[in-house]
């Protein structure tokens, strides 16, 4: 018998939007019914590219009524949480090589109002996970280094994913609350069926949703087809 569906969340990553028109385009992936925006913060510290800060996430906020999840991929971590909590986010994930104390970054993010969630590279370890699952809203896994937009994605994520998903499960069997589960770079049409079945819930997509022409109604188009194929993904997934 086939599993029930989870949840899908469509979480386009502003890495890749026009910066000249963010405003104007988050504006139209909420419109196509967009879940999140992803916004990708790095500080060529903890990785070699320099993107934005709260300031940015500010200004976007007032656009859009969907939740702006924060992607910190900075070191040290600690004093920049509380920039981005009053900027807006409603979610704010993070690196655990980037934090001294990964759980007190945890208990700083809630403590500012925000869901917290730990990102996870393709090299680092589940074992970090094993203390700090009553304390996580999101496990973000992380399909490309981190860096850059426009990576292909790694197929070794997907063991992972499953291997992540069963830890939530059974987080969630013992009582835990529910733990939204993340994959981000490389997400394309053509893979997100794949992802899906190995227990992702929630999607960034940059290049594959800000790629298409939305004067032609491509957000709406591409977002449909992706959320349809995760859809599929989920319910053929055992």
């Amino acid at each position: 018998m086939n599993a029930p569906a989870r949840a899908v969340r469509l979480a386009p990553s502003i890495l890749s939007a026009d910066f000249a028109r963010l405003g104007e385009q988050v504006r139209a992936i909420e419109a196509a019914g967009a879940d999140l925006v992803h916004v990708d913060v790095m500080d060529n510290h903890y990785v070699p590219n320099l993107t934005i800060g709260p300031l940015v996430c500010a200004a976007i906020a007032p656009h859009v009524t969907i939740p702006l999840d924060v992607h910190l991929m900075v070191e040290p971590v600690d004093t920049l949480i509380p920039l981005f909590a009053q900027a807006g986010a409603s979610l704010i994930s993070f690196h655990p090589e980037a934090s001294r104390h990964v759980d007190r970054t945890l208990a700083l993010i809630r403590a500012h109002g925000c869901r917290a969630g730990l990102a996870l590279n393709p090299a680092t370890p589940l074992a970090v996970l094993d203390h700090v699952m009553d304390k996580l809203d999101m496990i973000l896994l992380m399909s490309v280094n981190p860096g850059f937009g426009g990576q292909a994605f790694i197929d070794a994520t997907l063991p992972k994913l499953a291997a992540v998903r069963r830890r939530i499960d059974a987080h969630c069997a013992a009582g835990g609350a529910p733990i939204w589960l993340q994959v981000d770079g490389g997400v394309k049409l053509d893979n997100i069926g794949a992802i899906a079945a190995a227990g992702a819930d929630t999607f960034v997509a940059g290049s594959a949703v800000f790629g298409a022409p939305d004067a032609d109604g491509g957000y709406h188009q591409i977002m449909g087809r992706l959320r349809d194929a995760a859809r599929l993904g989920t319910t053929t997934s055992s």
